[in-house]
C-alpha cells in the first residue's frame, strides 16, 4: 500500500513522526481515514484515538484530546491540545478521574459548569473505552 508522511505534535513534544499507509482521525464531525492523497483539507479534533497504520500489521494508538489536522500534499499533520500512546494510561487512574468529574458535575452551580464537567466525563469515558478494546 502506498504511504504518505505523518506527524502528530502535543505542546510538549513530537510524538509520532514518519510514512504510514492510514491514519483515522477523531474529527469534530465525526472519524475520517487520510490515505496517500487525500484531497487538502483541515478539521477540528474531538478527544479520540488516532489510529495509526504504520504497515499491514503495526498499528498505533494514541490519545488526543482537541486539537486540529491538517492535511495537504506533504501528508498529514495533527497539532494536539494534549496526546499520550493509549498503553501508558492506567485503567484505577481513568475510573478514579471519571469518579471525580461526576462529582464535579453534581456540585456544578452553573449551566457552563455542568458543560464543562459533563464534557470532561464524555472525554474520559471515551478514553477508557479505547483503554479496553
Amino acid at each position: 500500500m502506498a504511504t504518505f508522511h505523518f506527524e502528530l505534535v502535543s505542546p510538549e513534544k513530537l510524538l509520532y513522526s514518519g510514512d504510514v499507509e492510514a491514519v483515522v482521525v477523531p474529527g469534530a464531525e465525526g472519524l475520517f481515514t487520510v490515505m496517500k492523497d487525500h484531497a487538502p483539507a483541515m478539521a477540528v479534533l474531538k478527544a479520540g484515538v488516532v489510529e495509526i497504520d504504520e504497515t499491514a500489521n503495526k498499528k498505533t494508538k494514541l490519545f488526543v484530546r482537541g486539537g486540529f489536522a491538517d492535511v495537504a500534499s506533504g501528508g498529514l499533520t495533527i497539532l494536539a491540545e494534549y496526546s499520550k500512546p493509549l498503553a501508558e494510561f492506567d485503567a484505577a487512574q481513568l475510573a478514579q478521574e471519571i469518579k471525580n468529574a461526576e462529582e464535579d458535575l453534581a456540585d456544578a452551580k452553573t449551566e457552563e459548569a455542568k458543560k464543562t464537567a459533563a464534557a470532561k466525563i464524555d472525554q474520559l469515558n471515551e478514553l477508557k473505552s479505547a483503554v479496553a478494546a
